[in-house]
């Protein structure tokens, strides 16, 4: 039961499930279409698709990419989405047994067993990013929409699950102490004393998310009204400050930024290649959401590596 590879297929199985859901989502959301009804529909025909016609995966090889009933080709996309959602949640899955079986399993080392469900949380919480994410990345490249029902969703879930890990913290995990004599207690028939000003932890750690997710939107905000008042357009949509604050929600204030360092990266590397192959012009709008989104998922992953490796460079 504690083997990993056993976590691994049911993550890959999981995956596979929600990437199908997932391409739903895709199709439906940015035309306002409900993703529940109607049932899984040919895009172009609408007729309805039969359950064995609808596995992950499988049932686009089977079907050799064309629908059963108008002949019409379908898009790699569906397949594409459905195997990185697998890949992704095998390897949250992953990452999950490594947790389990550090707490729980194992007696050689010191953390106490209290502290599992804060790292199960966030494992949980980098499950749904990148789960989101994909979603957006797709959504954001076809159509250039980023529907609030994902990003608004995410800062909600992303708000939930801190305020869960707040309530398994410790008497004085991540509590906050300012320095001393920075404020004076004072009491009825006593003398003035000199004392602390703290956080307690789960004021700390839902406070720091708070500002968190506040401070992303705000650059983000902040960037697209400087591009508006330098070239007198929009440059950069709503929908991409809401998806940052998303990330921010979900990995916290500094992983958000690694994630937009990535997309800006990604998106100036696309935008030259285009330029050189004479594919765009300058002012050609590129889905600055998908890099942003790529962006993310490469953060939660190696983000936390990364921004601890740059704080020991700086010490």
């Amino acid at each position: 039961m504690n083997s990993r590879i056993f976590y691994e297929a049911a993550g890959f199985l999981l995956g596979l499930l929600f990437g199908s859901f997932l391409n739903v989502c895709i199709s439906r959301l940015p035309r306002n279409v409900s993703v529940i009804r109607p049932g899984s529909r040919c895009p172009d025909c609408e007729s309805p698709i039969r359950w064995f016609d609808n596995i992950p995966i499988l049932s686009w090889f089977l079907l050799r990419a064309r629908c059963r009933s108008c002949g019409k080709a379908v898009s790699w996309r569906y397949p594409a989405v459905e195997l990185g959602t697998a890949v992704w949640f095998t390897i949250q899955a992953a990452r999950l047994h490594t947790v389990l079986r550090f707490y729980f399993f194992e007696n050689s080392h010191s953390t106490p067993s209290s502290y599992a469900p804060s790292a199960i949380l966030s494992n949980l919480g980098i499950f749904i990013l990148g789960f989101l994410l994909i979603g957006l990345m797709v959504m954001d490249w076809q159509t250039g929409l980023l529907p609030d029902s994902f990003t608004l969703t995410g800062i909600l879930i992303g708000f939930v699950l801190i305020c869960f890990q707040a309530i398994f913290l410790g008497p004085t995990e991540d509590q906050v102490l300012l320095p001393p004599h920075s404020i004076q207690l004072t009491s009825v028939g006593a003398a003035t004393e000199n004392g602390n000003i703290f956080l307690t932890g789960p004021e700390a750690l839902i406070g720091g998310r708070m500002l968190a997710i506040l401070g992303a939107a705000l650059l983000m905000l902040i960037i697209r009204w400087l591009y508006r008042a330098l070239r007198h357009r929009n440059g950069m949509g709503l929908g991409d400050a809401k998806m940052l604050a998303m990330i921010a929600a979900l990995l916290g204030f500094w992983p958000a930024m690694l994630s937009l360092f990535f997309g800006v990266l990604a998106a100036s590397v696309y935008a030259v290649y285009l330029l050189a192959r004479g594919r765009a012009k300058a002012d050609s709008k590129l889905p600055f959401g998908s890099f942003l989104a790529a962006g993310g998922l490469l953060a939660a992953q190696i983000g936390d590596r990364i921004i601890d490796a740059y704080a020991r460079l700086l010490r």
